[in-house]
């Protein structure tokens, strides 16, 4: 099995008066695992619809290899499919649901054996061949569904939300069957998800999508490292956000004040021009949980800022403390430890520094609540 590549040009979908996608273009390389990422009423359903053939664009092109699909029947286009609702047949034997691409694609039965046989080893169910669907676990069922989209040796794999309806411990392990299959067989997938974790888990690439169009592609570590826009750093990730104010070029990069009686140096540019800066603008400061740490009051040095702990939070890997500034309102800081960390010496209403590692602060135009 190998990987074509998808390309998706200027493509558009209107429904009436609404447009569900606008001017989207992306290119899926050959064996690659691209997740389309966002909200519901992102467009990523929408789009994985339109590459699949069961939605027409309204505008645009899209190919499968060399071959423009754009207007091909979904079933002449060659592609697997996977649903979160497994879309097994019922009154089909596990056998049977697998072998249906075949017949329909009039393979002889030696061979529908074989492949069929091949496909439920693959998903681990070799054994269950003669079991009706209502037979199997939600997981099982998964596997089935997967087991059939894949038996015709499909050069790309669709998914949307497959693991959508299973719990977590099951979604997780999963993932990782599917992303290790998937780089064994070099087969070419996009597979749709809301959930962040899911995405940076399995994908080589993730395109992250809002009102209808691609905010950012890249690589799960490109995306949380470098977020383009307030939007996706708090979609990918956990992100603080802070108003603040810029005061002008530092020797070491960018002055911000943070509250009244607190400024910090930081070492990035407004999306990378800091020509843009004025001094007085007003702008938005990012910066992850795990990229703050917290010190006695009076410890911190120069750049740290007094704040109060809230409250603490376990979470098994690790522990979250909110921690309210000195000297501003808003919601609390989210401070992140790793659980081996020992923070037990920090307690509601303990005063302490707040210390930023100031070359991960993001700064971004803006000064409103929202992300979008």
């Amino acid at each position: 099995m190998k990987g074509e590549n998808v390309t998706v040009r200027g493509v558009a979908k209107c429904y009436g008066s609404v447009t569900a996608v606008e001017n989207v273009s992306v290119d899926v390389k050959p064996g690659e695992f691209l997740s389309l990422l966002g909200a519901s009423g992102s467009g990523k359903t929408t789009l994985l619809m339109m590459i699949a053939g069961f939605e027409l664009p309204s505008a645009g092109l899209i190919e499968i290899g060399a071959t423009d699909v754009t207007h091909v029947a979904p079933n002449k286009r060659n592609v697997g499919m996977v649903f979160q609702r497994y879309a097994l047949f019922p009154h089909m034997s596990v056998h049977n649901n697998v072998a249906f691409p075949l017949r329909m694609r009039r393979i002889d039965r030696a061979q529908i054996e074989r492949r069929v046989g091949d496909a439920l080893a693959m998903v681990q169910l070799d054994a269950f061949g003669n079991r009706m669907p209502s037979q199997l676990s939600g997981g099982q069922q998964q596997r089935v569904a997967l087991a059939r989209a894949l038996v015709f040796e499909p050069p790309v794999l669709l998914m949307d939300e497959p693991l959508g309806a299973l719990d977590k411990k099951l979604r997780e392990q999963l993932q990782i069957e599917i992303k290790t299959l998937q780089q064994r067989l070099g087969v070419t997938v996009i597979y749709v998800t809301h959930d962040q974790e899911e995405a940076l888990t399995m994908s080589d690439r993730i395109a992250v999508m809002g009102n209808g169009h691609i905010a950012q592609i890249g690589s799960p570590a490109s995306l949380y490292s470098e977020p383009a826009s307030p939007f996706v750093a708090e979609f990918i990730g956990k992100m603080n956000f802070l108003p603040v104010e810029y005061l002008g070029p530092s020797q070491s990069g960018q002055r911000i004040r943070v509250s009244d009686a607190s400024t910090l140096s930081v070492t990035r540019s407004l999306n990378g021009h800091s020509q843009e800066l004025s001094p007085g603008l007003l702008l938005q400061a990012a910066i992850r949980p795990e990229n703050i740490s917290l010190t006695a009051r009076g410890s911190g040095g120069a750049d740290a800022i007094a704040g109060t702990i809230e409250t603490s939070i376990y979470l098994g890997t690790h522990q979250i403390l909110l921690v309210n500034m000195d000297g501003r309102s808003g919601p609390p800081l989210h401070v992140q430890y790793p659980a081996s960390h020992v923070v037990s010496t920090f307690a509601r209403g303990d005063a302490v520094d707040i210390v930023f590692q100031t070359n991960a602060i993001h700064l971004f135009s803006g000064k409103g609540d929202s992300h979008d």
